[in-house]
């Protein structure tokens, strides 16, 4: 196929997670495809990136552009649009922002893996209002932008053949925001083939940023007294490791290897935000251990209350406690979770997706 990859911008400063990793995987099936962005930064980005064809938008000559590029968020949808896509047959953009706004040749086939609707635009809005630290002035400017990319959204929606979701809680809301239909394919997620007998402690592995919600679980093993891990990085590190106690030990951001010896080894898994899938928690479930998750989102989906982990109602530090006491008293089977763990592999999600992207048919 005469095919390029649309990405929203590779440059966030909490590193390469869920996304770039999906990204990765189909950069490996179409090697020879060209992978537009709006900014990319290679030091935020894994070293593998720097091999690849990546093609920015004007935003990544603005002052500052692949650093702060959030203070752009206003010309993003017209850099996405400049983008120029005339030679291409095919078109896979992978959208949580404005990729899917490319503009392609009328004879084109435009299909987009969705990771969500705009969420801050749309159904997150007023949660990313509460809690995202803002100026005053910003504020009085927020509501203006946000109207306007939720016109400008609906509209770049219009413009996909077809919309494969990445988990039925992002097909529900889809088909609100877009009135599209969207087929399923959850993202590939790299099963462990080896574990450890369980050390002391419970492990976190995400993006340090405030949608997350990782104060409550910081707070709820402040309560506890219990040991904890954190892997990652973000804009909330400084914030939440002042809140910490002796307990909670934040590693920063960290390769791998690290990574999968520390879910190898740890008790059990914590994911208390509502995220459109979470990959993090299966590769934890393929490790063979428990995960603690809000019963929203993704997460609603993939942990199977009681067995693969323990699901808790509300974002509060209550709920949040008795769910972690909960999976404590529950002897949980690792084999039976690293096997629920499988129908999420990376060669699933390869053939899933060639075949909904050989389907070419309108959505």
């Amino acid at each position: 196929m005469n095919l390029a990859i649309i990405h929203d911008g590779l440059a966030t400063k909490g590193g390469a997670g869920g996304a770039e990793r999906v990204l990765g995987v189909v950069h490996r099936m179409f090697p020879q495809a060209p992978i537009y962005t709006t900014v990319y930064h290679p030091g935020l980005m894994p070293a593998e990136m720097q091999g690849w064809d990546i093609r920015t938008s004007f935003v990544q000559r603005l002052p500052f552009g692949k650093e702060k590029y959030q203070w752009y968020l206003p010309l993003l949808p017209m850099a996405i649009e400049q983008l120029d896509l005339r030679e291409f047959d095919v078109v896979v953009s992978m959208s949580h922002s404005v990729a899917k706004g490319v503009i392609t040749r009328p004879d084109a086939y435009h299909m987009c893996y969705c990771y969500s609707p705009l969420r801050y635009a749309w159904d997150m809005y007023h949660e990313y209002l509460e809690i995202e630290d803002l100026p005053g002035w910003q504020r009085l400017l927020v509501p203006g932008l946000m109207h306007y990319l939720r016109n400008w959204d609906a509209a770049a929606a219009s413009r996909v053949d077809r919309f494969v979701a990445i988990s039925e809680y992002v097909r529900r809301r889809i088909e609100k925001y877009y009135r599209r239909p969207a087929d399923v394919i959850y993202p590939p997620v790299d099963i462990l083939k080896s574990s450890a007998p369980p050390a002391d402690y419970y492990l976190v592995v995400s993006r340090l940023v405030a949608y997350k919600r990782l104060d409550l679980v910081i707070e709820a093993f402040n309560q506890l007294g219990w040991p904890l891990v954190v892997i990652g990085d973000g804009v909330e590190r400084t914030r939440l490791q002042g809140m910490a106690k002796g307990n909670v030990t934040f590693l920063g951001r960290q390769p791998d290897a690290v990574v999968h010896e520390h879910l190898a080894a740890c008790r059990g898994f914590v994911f208390p935000g509502i995220e459109d899938f979470g990959i993090a928690p299966v590769e934890a479930q393929g490790a063979g251990k428990p995960v603690i998750a809000l019963n929203q989102g993704g997460a609603a989906e993939t942990v199977v209350h009681g067995e693969t982990g323990i699901l808790f109602a509300k974002q509060t530090i209550a709920d949040l406690v008795q769910a972690l006491r909960d999976a404590d008293a529950t002897l949980f089977d690792p084999d039976r979770i690293r096997a629920h763990a499988e129908r999420f592999s990376t060669e699933r999600f390869e053939r899933e997706f060639l075949a909904a992207l050989h389907r070419r048919s309108a959505g």
